[in-house]
């Protein structure tokens, strides 16, 4: 599975862990809208906002993992915020990102923590311009030290 398939997934399992937690959609039904309506079926999307090729089957482990692991996924993010910060205090397009990048780290040992990190930073560079590019990098390298550790 080509890199660019896998980096499209993220940028995919992002855009719809914010859409279930502002719309209040569960995974499956968002699943199957990106399966069916979003992911690049070489159809005419006329009018339709299209993501390239992606590798689907990682989308959908990613979103439904996060899902399934929200509860521990969260504590490993809260434990590298700033004293005194809660997790609902972040943007929505940030906490998918972080949640997202956490689950790979604490759940796909087959991705590289450098990897995975990268991918994330660089998903923050595309929503924000501000310093949460690099808050994203701090988290997450602290999460996989937490999480990789040995």
């Amino acid at each position: 599975m080509s890199r660019q398939k896998r980096s499209v997934a993220r940028l995919a399992a992002v855009q719809a862990l914010y859409q279930m937690e502002v719309s209040g959609v569960g995974a499956e039904a968002v699943v199957r809208e990106f399966s069916e309506h979003r992911f690049d079926r070489g159809l005419d999307g006329e009018g339709s906002e299209t993501l390239a090729a992606a590798d689907e089957a990682f989308f959908g482990e990613l979103v439904r993992g996060v899902v399934a692991e929200q509860g521990l996924i969260d504590k490993a993010v809260i434990r590298r915020l700033a004293e005194g910060w809660r997790l609902e205090r972040l943007d929505a397009t940030l906490r998918a990102i972080l949640r997202a990048g956490a689950f790979e780290l604490m759940r796909r040992p087959d991705v590289p923590v450098e990897v995975a990190i990268d991918e994330y930073v660089e998903i923050a560079k595309s929503f924000f311009e501000g310093p949460e590019a690099g808050f994203v990098n701090g988290a997450l390298d602290g999460i996989a030290r937490d999480e990789r550790a040995g």
